[in-house]
């Protein structure tokens, strides 16, 4: 089906998805965060897709990184885990992460992903071991620049950011007090990306 999209991110929205067009045609893409975090508006892109179909819907994931794509589709073959779980998990944690920590047996990072029990998290680490093992995945940490931003756009930020936490399962207050232990150091973020990133970064506490 559809398997790699390049065009023009037109739209970008809150939790983490956007739109791209190409060739006169706008495609909804859902994405992890580490994706989302590199995406920038009216700017092009090459996004490795995967087209997901359930009974009410149909829908269209996406991944920079075609590893990425590759771990996504070993977890949804998993009994009990979605596709949402899927990039629920691949937006707490990299696929780097995730990868290093199966191979850890870390249950208690799993846990600290949202929707995540103990049960769960024992039975991916069983299930995850070897469907993960043959796949090389980019250890290389994502960095970003933030520049300096208006004090008028902050408020925005923080408000959209936010609701991208409320919107992948973390409570109220939760976001915010990760929201202030981000903003902790005197960073100012330009976008909301780049706070989004460094926010669920003290809520997983990697």
């Amino acid at each position: 089906m559809i398997g790699l999209i390049t065009g023009q991110v037109q739209y970008l929205m809150a939790p983490t998805a956007c739109i791209m067009t190409t060739s006169g045609v706008g495609y909804d893409i859902e994405l992890p965060l580490p994706s989302f975090c590199q995406l920038h508006l009216n700017e092009q892109a090459s996004i490795w897709t995967h087209f997901h179909v359930r009974e009410d819907a149909q829908l269209l994931f996406g991944f920079i990184d075609r590893k990425e794509r590759d771990v996504f589709r070993q977890l949804i073959k998993i009994n009990g885990v979605g596709a949402k779980m899927a990039l629920a998990m691949l937006s707490a944690m990299s696929a780097a992460e995730l990868k290093m920590h199966v191979e850890q047996e870390s249950e208690t990072a799993l846990t600290r992903i949202p929707g995540i029990g103990k049960k769960t998290a024992q039975r991916l680490l069983i299930e995850l071991k070897d469907k993960l093992k043959n796949i090389e995945v980019d250890n290389t940490s994502l960095e970003f620049v933030h520049q300096p931003v208006a004090i008028s756009h902050e408020g925005s930020i923080v408000a959209e950011v936010e609701g991208a936490l409320i919107s992948l399962g973390y409570k109220e207050r939760e976001a915010q007090q990760a929201i202030k232990a981000a903003k902790s150091n005197g960073d100012v973020f330009a976008d909301t990306q780049g706070l989004l990133k460094a926010t669920l970064k003290q809520l997983s506490g990697f």
